[in-house]
């Protein structure tokens, strides 16, 4: 609860960044997986309806991640939680896709090991992005607010 109250009293221009941020990253995954409908990109397998909560969730959450990147007069820098978000970002990417689509699948697994072995499991890497985004959040917030150490001259 700490950290929403922390996020709560964030300056417009974070806010600016996040929503910034979360519209680029829906974008970036939605397109090329083709759950924004488009000329470019295509799908052999519909997308799941829980794929669509796992982009938003984790648009949101990159969004709110990159805006504790905006700095403020208080605010320490820590760069461990960010890379650990990108990876979300990343893993989301493949959680969302289509299983047969993806040519790193299919060179590992074919086109079958594809359906059988890499589209169950897509559902928790959505849940496993989306918790490495919270907890990169959550650490990156709280780190805010520890003591940092004085700037020598």
């Amino acid at each position: 609860m700490e950290a929403l109250t922390l996020i709560a009293a964030w300056p417009a221009r974070r806010w600016l960044v996040a929503l910034g941020t979360a519209a680029a990253t829906y974008l970036a995954i939605a397109l090329p997986t083709d759950l924004i409908d488009n000329p470019v990109f295509g799908r052999e397998i519909p997308p799941t309806a829980w794929s669509y909560w796992a982009l938003a969730a984790t648009a949101v959450l990159s969004g709110l991640v990159t805006a504790t990147y905006v700095a403020t007069p208080e605010a320490a820098r820590v760069e461990r939680e960010g890379r650990i978000g990108a990876a979300g970002a990343f893993v989301t990417f493949f959680a969302v896709g289509c299983p047969v689509c993806n040519k790193l699948v299919l060179v590992a697994l074919g086109y079958t090991g594809a359906i059988e072995f890499f589209e169950p499991i897509q559902p928790y890497l959505a849940a496993g992005a989306i918790a490495l985004l919270a907890w990169a959040l959550v650490a990156r917030v709280r780190r805010e607010r520890a003591c940092s150490l004085p700037v020598t001259r």
